[in-house]
């Protein structure tokens, strides 16, 4: 059974993909209200510098993966219910969209168990981001008629059935968190049956005065960026869209000296 319901609220937003300019209206006013902000590492600072109130406590609560030093996601939610059960109005804010690869399931299900009342405010994710900022479409007529999103975990292995559909998929694929896992979930889709010469674009912080992009081949990428880390965040774009490369490009990042985004 729920427990009563206290007078805090919890508010689940996402921050948009790193530039600080594509956050909503709903976003802003809701920075302004919040007692508590308990914010992810891919939230830009400038966000909360111009946004959020000079009393508000503001809690850094950042997960990475492969992190051991970072948050778990047991203790982010932990601290959502510790402070909406003390009345207090807390802002959950995390990089891109609240609900795309986001664990937010996690938090929502422990808000509901302690009767917490919410909010859910949507956010520009890294996908949208990294194709604005690019240039290059998800989708196109022509290229590309549907795309499909993915995080990929070398632990939790799809079956064959699952690989081949990814490999001779038309769409587009986008991945997230990819840039310590591109070179196995390419293997693969050649593996099972993809095209050497589909396409593969890695976007570096997307949106950002850092971003960067690097463009491979899937039967090259090996080759190509065997030696190469990726910063953090990593986006993967695969698919005919990337052919439409460098044609309505007009974003320019790759600002030495640039960090974003900031420490665990």
């Amino acid at each position: 059974m729920a427990e009563t319901t206290p007078s805090g609220k919890v508010v689940l937003a996402g921050a948009g993909p790193g530039d600080p300019e594509l956050i909503t209206l709903k976003l802003m006013q809701r920075l302004q209200e919040a007692d508590v902000i308990i914010t992810d590492r891919l939230v830009h600072p400038a966000i909360l510098k111009t946004h959020a109130r000079p009393e508000a406590r503001i809690i850094r609560a950042g997960k990475q993966g492969y992190n051991q030093q970072s948050y778990t996601q047991e203790e982010v939610t932990a601290l959502l219910v510790q402070e909406a059960l003390q009345g207090k109005n807390v802002l959950r804010l995390k990089g891109g969209d609240v609900a795309f690869f986001s664990n937010v399931l996690d938090e929502l299900f422990a808000l509901e168990q302690h009767g917490i009342p919410f909010e859910i405010v949507p956010g520009v994710t890294a996908a949208s981001g990294a194709s604005a900022y690019t240039g290059i479409p998800l989708t196109a007529r022509g290229y590309a008629q549907g795309v499909r999103f993915i995080a990929y975990n070398p632990d939790q292995q799809y079956d064959t059935t699952t690989w081949v559909s990814l490999a001779v998929s038309t769409e587009t694929l986008v991945i997230y968190m990819a840039g310590k896992t591109l070179l196995g979930f390419a293997r693969q889709l050649l593996d099972n049956g993809a095209d050497p010469g589909k396409p593969v674009a890695v976007i570096e912080q997307a949106s950002t005065l850092a971003q960067q992009t690097h463009f491979s081949e899937l039967g090259t990428v090996q080759q190509d960026f065997k030696e190469k880390e990726f910063s953090s965040p990593s986006l993967v774009i695969m698919g005919d869209v990337l052919r439409l490369q460098g044609r309505f490009s007009w974003f320019r990042g790759g600002e030495q000296g640039t960090v974003f985004p900031g420490p665990v």
